[in-house]
């Protein structure tokens, strides 16, 4: 006899062929499903349209769907009520109220729920203390900084002792350095407090440095979900390959009794079997700029040469034009010995790990 293997616990929220259509030519929201862990932290990541936003309200019960489920806890929410749904949200303005002091604004929703003043005080006090805004009571929003304000619309979502915190594009009103430093400050008070949390971005750099798990999303459909590592180096589809990060494609041809892969004539590393399209010959071959390597001509790998490079800073941006006319990208740090070999107009040999490319059907 065997032990029997404990059951996984059941998903927190559970997202079920939820749509919703405006009537055009495709739906905004397309079919999603996924499930979200209690007390994780999930980005919805797409560029502007994907239906990543329409989602959010969709959860909130701002918006009706067309079809589908939103479950917490096991129990179909899509009936209720926004009220009744216990989320707090975080909106892209903030919406504090301007004639109202940072205590009343955090206090809002307790007053609306009738919570006697005493323990409204009490709350209030611990919300201000999880986002730092201890003293800051008496102050109007007009006398805050950016991102001060941004911290005190998390205080009032957070108040309420919300089941799910839901954030809508929360930084995209600071300058680049107060969205660095609110990153980190969301992410903390989301890991101090342990709140289950659907944070809506268009930022990729925010959804890797911030989630547990992104879902990324195109054209109201689902196209990967999975944790920074796994979307950035196993993208699923060729859009999530290229919207995350930067990445190179070169139209290659498989033979699959080796099996092999020639581009512009010349062999690639030799793909995993495992990850082969189910059919077809012709194939792209995607492989970020950061993980090729210059060799010196003749040394082994795909013969390039080079175009430009351009200094950035951080990094050394080099292009490079293929024998057949398709054109690389390469990242190389500013320390890296193969950097005197990326001379404009010089011959050079390009080489990387099978794993560190993605291979898909043409």
């Amino acid at each position: 006899m065997t032990d029997a293997q404990p059951s996984a616990p059941p998903p927190h929220i559970s997202i079920r062929a939820l749509t919703f259509d405006y009537g055009g030519k495709r739906p905004a929201v397309d079919a999603l499903s996924f499930d979200i862990a209690k007390g994780e932290f999930i980005g919805l990541l797409g560029p502007s349209g994907c239906g990543k936003s329409t989602t959010l309200r969709l959860f909130a019960g701002l918006m009706a769907p067309t079809s589908g489920q939103i479950s917490i806890g096991g129990q179909d929410i899509v009936s209720r009520p926004p009220w009744e749904r216990n989320l707090g949200l975080v909106f892209q303005s903030y919406a504090l109220f301007p004639h109202m002091t940072v205590t009343q604004n955090v206090a809002f929703g307790l007053k609306l729920r009738k919570i006697g003043k005493e323990e409204t005080a009490a709350r209030v006090a611990e919300a201000l203390r999880a986002v730092r805004l201890d003293g800051f009571g008496h102050r109007r929003p007009s006398e805050l900084s950016g991102g001060q304000q941004q911290r005190v619309a998390i205080a009032r979502a957070i108040v309420i002792e919300p089941e799910i915190l839901l954030l809508d594009e929360p930084l995209s009103n600071l300058d680049a350095r107060l969205r660095d430093e609110m990153r980190f400050e969301i992410r903390d008070i989301q890991n101090r407090t342990g709140i289950t949390t659907l944070f809506v971005t268009h930022d990729q750099q925010e959804a890797l440095t911030m989630c547990d798990r992104i879902a990324v999303m195109n054209a109201g459909r689902l196209e990967q979900i999975g944790t920074p590592t796994e979307v950035f180096d196993r993208a699923a589809t060729p859009f999530v390959a290229n919207f995350i990060g930067r990445a190179n494609t070169l139209r290659s041809t498989l033979d699959r009794n080796g099996p092999s892969l020639l581009c512009d004539g010349q062999p690639l590393p030799a793909p995993p079997a495992s990850e082969l399209p189910a059919s077809g010959s012709d194939v792209s071959v995607m492989v970020r700029p950061h993980a090729i390597r210059l060799r010196p001509a003749g040394s082994g790998g795909v013969a390039a040469t080079v175009a430009r490079r351009v200094f950035v800073g951080n990094m050394i941006e080099v292009e490079l034009t293929l024998t057949g006319g398709q054109t690389v990208a390469v990242e190389l740090q500013p320390n890296d010995p193969a950097v005197p070999l990326a001379i404009p107009g010089a011959a050079v040999d390009l080489d990387w790990s099978r794993d560190d490319m993605r291979i898909f059907a043409a």
